[in-house]
This record gives C-alpha cells, sequence and structure tokens, in this order.
C-alpha cells in the first residue's frame, strides 16, 4: 500500500483552501496527470465524481466520493474495482496566528500489483508535486498572502 502524508502551515484561512480542494472540476488546468474531472452529483456535503488521470499513453478513469465539512475538512473515498483501497483526506485548522495548518494524507492500494510497483517508485514525489500544484493555484487565485 502507498501512502503520503504532508503537513504544512499557510496564511491562506481554512475556507479559502477548502474552497481551493472542492473545486473539482478545475483540477485538470493545475493538477499533474489530472486530464479530465466530472461531476456526476454536488450536494452542500458531498461530491460524486468521475477522474480520469494518466501520462502518455497511460490513462485511468475512476470514481469518488468527497464527503465535506467545510472549512475542516475534506475525505475522499473511492470503491472503484482498480482500488483495494483508495482514500485522501484534506484537513484544515484556523490558528490563533491567523494562518492554516493543512494536512493533505492519501492512502491507496491498487488491485494489480505491476501498477502498484511502478507507482510506488515515485509515488511520494507525484503526491509533493500535487501538493505544490494546490499551493501555486492557491497564489494564482488569491495572491501572495499577507
Amino acid at each position: 500500500m502507498a501512502t503520503f502524508s504532508h503537513r504544512t502551515s499557510s496564511k491562506y484561512t481554512a475556507a479559502q483552501l477548502f474552497d481551493l480542494v472542492a473545486d473539482v472540476e478545475r483540477y485538470p488546468e493545475f493538477i499533474p496527470w489530472m486530464i479530465t474531472t466530472r461531476v456526476r452529483r454536488r450536494t452542500d456535503r458531498v461530491i460524486w465524481t468521475d477522474l480520469t488521470v494518466g501520462t502518455g499513453p497511460f490513462r485511468k478513469q475512476f470514481s469518488t466520493v468527497a464527503t465535506l465539512e467545510r472549512p475542516h475538512q475534506i475525505a475522499i473515498s473511492s470503491h472503484d474495482a482498480m482500488f483495494k483501497r483508495f482514500e485522501q483526506k484534506w484537513t484544515f485548522r484556523q490558528t490563533a496566528e491567523a494562518q492554516t495548518d493543512v494536512e493533505y494524507r492519501v492512502e491507496f492500494e491498487l488491485r494489480s500489483f505491476v501498477l502498484q510497483g511502478l507507482l510506488d517508485l515515485n509515488f511520494a514525489d507525484r503526491a509533493a508535486a500535487i501538493v505544490s500544484a494546490y499551493t501555486r493555484r492557491a497564489r494564482r487565485l488569491y495572491g501572495v498572502p499577507s
């Protein structure tokens, strides 16, 4: 199973960061390897999506369900057949110092041992690149934090 966790502190508000992560339709604009996103249904608390990820000739579509607890947490899971397990969690906690503590955690295990082995080789680098993509997106949308 591949696991990645990243913690950081940001000068953006928890609500700004939450909204950035919840804006699934915009993912292909800034997340590496995200080819398409389709929101099948959205309520105030849940988003059902179909995502296509890939690089070069390799492309894979899968479905996710995101549970939203604005502005504190987004929990994303997939019960797609390609996964034995897929869980992502974003947590946003506003601090007394007018900053937001952010934690991103992802765990997944593919049913294909070959694909799992290939992804395990550079998974931490790819997960870190996703976190960096959100940081760059926040700067573009909200400006440089004061």
